[in-house]
């Protein structure tokens, strides 16, 4: 299983908590996408914290292979980095709160992240 994060808001007014997590979750700025093969439980419990600043849902392969591709970058050894860098969504975010009908960007998403992750490639 692989789970792909990606961070959707900033860093203004954040809580000291919410944004160590978010940096040991590499998602250090806004619109950073990293993918989780196997998160541990630990990892998981980190989701759980961030879920109202991240969207997040299972990656499909064809798209994590899509990622690399176009948004993979090495670093100085020459080893894939461990984050992406992505545009913001193309034709833009709805809205990023749920309002309680399946609207808004942010929370888990399950299939649908591939959607957003390929809006923003």
């Amino acid at each position: 299983m692989k789970l792909a994060l990606i961070r959707i808001k900033g860093q203004v007014g954040l809580d000291k908590d919410i944004v160590e997590t978010l940096h040991r979750l590499r998602l250090r700025r806004k619109y950073i996408c990293v993918v989780l093969e196997n998160p541990s439980k630990e990892q998981l419990g980190m989701v759980k914290k961030v879920t109202d600043f991240i969207a997040f849902g299972e990656i499909s392969d064809d798209v994590y292979k899509e990622l690399v591709k176009k948004r993979g970058q090495k670093d100085s050894k020459g080893n894939l980095k461990p984050f992406f860098r992505m545009h913001p969504p193309r034709k833009g975010i709805e809205s990023k709160k749920h309002f309680g009908v399946d609207k808004g960007v942010l929370g888990n998403h399950k299939n649908q992240i591939n959607k957003l992750i390929e809006r923003m490639l």
